[in-house]
């Protein structure tokens, strides 16, 4: 569970780090930017130059790396472009509850991944636990038209850790997940990259001292949240007893929010509803649950 722990900080790791970048008015798409490159040269330490030698086109894994890392960076955009047209409610409903799509692929893919009575009542009790904690009353309304927005980031997020998830199954074991981490960010970086080409964007920016600074946090947060999401599920006890996958994402999306709100209640003195604290109270219930399937 030591994984799986270390992901839930990570993860909560870059959500803290978005909020300090929107209290300072610091440049978002920049900090991401670089943060992708802190990742990617993060990945390149840790791996094996012996073992990778660098001939990642013929990995299993590779297209999905592809896949995966445009996403990560298109994702961003969505959400950036959503909460500002749509609202923070909605699209922060529609990314958490994303989590349904990889827990079902799991389910699907994953022979080991047996459905059960009290796995089914955890599943359930996680999706209402996720809407109920990050419930937030809408101040302004939208154009129905713009839905297409959260709909958007609801299948881009699920497709992300799905993905993840059917690469792990298959393709990345241990020993080949931190060479998998660097083609996958460094995918996201060029993509970055190409988006400030493409917008004219100057290049400057991304050298500001503030960028660089929260860039390199977000990289490291970043590349732990995917780095060990991975090692979690890749993990045997001494036993040989593994956690589903389903679990392993119901766990993670509760653990984030749950840990997120405590970190914005306590320190960015944020106030929430009782809907909210009762999704968190659920939130810990479903943990403990899912923690014994």
């Amino acid at each position: 569970m030591i994984f799986l722990g270390l992901s839930i900080l990570s993860s909560s790791a870059i959500y803290i780090i978005f909020k300090c970048l929107d209290r300072f008015n610091i440049s978002t798409f920049n900090v991401i930017v670089i943060n992708y490159f802190i990742a990617t040269l993060l990945g390149l330490i840790i791996t094996d130059m012996h073992i990778s030698n660098f001939a990642v086109y013929k990995h299993g894994w590779f297209p999905y790396s592809i896949i995966i890392g445009i996403l990560f960076i298109s994702m961003f955009v969505i959400i950036a472009k959503s909460s500002q047209i749509v609202g923070i409610a909605i699209t922060t409903i529609s990314n958490k509850m994303s989590v349904i799509i990889p827990i079902v692929v799991s389910i699907i893919i994953d022979p080991k991944d047996v459905l059960t009575n009290l796995k089914v009542a955890g599943i359930i009790m996680a999706i209402s636990a996720v809407f109920l904690s990050v419930y937030k009353k809408r101040k302004k309304q939208f154009d129905a038209r713009n839905i297409y927005l959260p709909v958007i980031l609801f299948l881009g997020m699920g497709l992300i850790d799905s993905f993840v998830k059917y690469a792990q199954q298959y393709h990345v074991s241990d020993k080949w997940l931190p060479l998998f981490s660097v083609t996958l960010f460094a995918m996201s970086a060029i993509t970055g990259v190409l988006v400030k080409v493409i917008k004219n964007s100057s290049f400057k920016e991304l050298l500001n001292p503030q960028v660089l600074f929260w860039g390199f946090l977000l990289g490291i947060s970043n590349y732990g949240s995917l780095y060990f999401i991975i090692k979690a599920l890749n993990y045997k006890s001494n036993t040989g007893n593994t956690i589903d996958g389903s679990v392993i994402f119901g766990i993670n999306n509760l653990g984030i929010i749950a840990f997120s709100v405590f970190v914005g209640y306590l320190i960015f003195k944020e106030r929430f509803l009782k809907i909210n604290w009762v999704g968190i109270i659920l939130s810990f219930i479903t943990i403990y649950i899912l923690s014994k399937v």
